[in-house]
């Protein structure tokens, strides 16, 4: 019996390695239409600079994203994200001593209550190559608007997610911002301004 278990254990293996073995293709060899965030497979992580030492990592757990893609024209493709500023995640490893993901949301950072959202458009894309590109933008945070640069890297793309069964595109854009040009000035320079955001997420067509 655990033999007759084993064999049919190792076909099934093998029947789900060959359905996950999609073949990725370029990003312009999708359909036109708009793309929404597939949540189970994106992150917002930003770093900022502690006294010099190290590089404090969060991220946010809470965002959406769509893009209006144009296969004909790539570069006038529209992103458009959203992120509730109420979902930072650090990670504190004392949550007895006190709730650092609290604090941040409170008016000296984020100051959640007031701005609860953090919004991104794009304005331009600016295609490099097949694999990488700029996207500029306005982000608009504690109730400022200013424009931005996210370096992309197209990860690639599928006609047909083998999961989803929806055409699907991936990529990951850094951007480095200063978050005193948005009125952030807490603890500068003790606490770096310049911040480094990292997105990195995959986005399926909607029916």
């Amino acid at each position: 019996m655990s033999q007759i278990l084993s064999k049919l254990s190792f076909i099934l293996a093998i029947l789900l390695v060959s359905n996950v073995n999609a073949k990725i293709i370029s990003y312009d060899k999708v359909p036109s239409g708009t793309y929404k965030l597939d949540k189970t497979h994106a992150s917002i992580v930003w770093q900022v600079s502690h006294l010099g030492l190290s590089d404090y990592t969060a991220r946010f757990s809470n965002f959406d994203a769509t893009i209006k893609f144009d296969v004909k024209d790539p570069k006038s493709s529209i992103v458009e994200a959203e992120i509730d500023s109420f979902s930072i995640k650090t990670e504190y490893p004392y949550p007895e001593q006190k709730d650092f993901d609290k604090k941040l949301q409170g008016g000296s950072w984020f100051d959640s209550k007031k701005f609860p959202k953090i919004i991104f458009k794009s304005k331009r894309i600016e295609l490099i190559n097949d694999k990488n590109g700029v996207m500029v933008g306005n982000l608009t945070f504690l109730g400022v608007t200013k424009e931005v640069k996210l370096d992309i890297v197209f990860n690639g793309a599928m006609t047909k997610q083998p999961f989803t069964k929806k055409p699907t595109m991936g990529f990951k854009a850094t951007a480095i911002i200063k978050r005193s040009d948005w009125g952030m000035k807490t603890y500068i320079p003790k606490i770096g301004d310049e911040v480094k955001i990292v997105f990195d997420g995959e986005f399926g067509m909607e029916d």
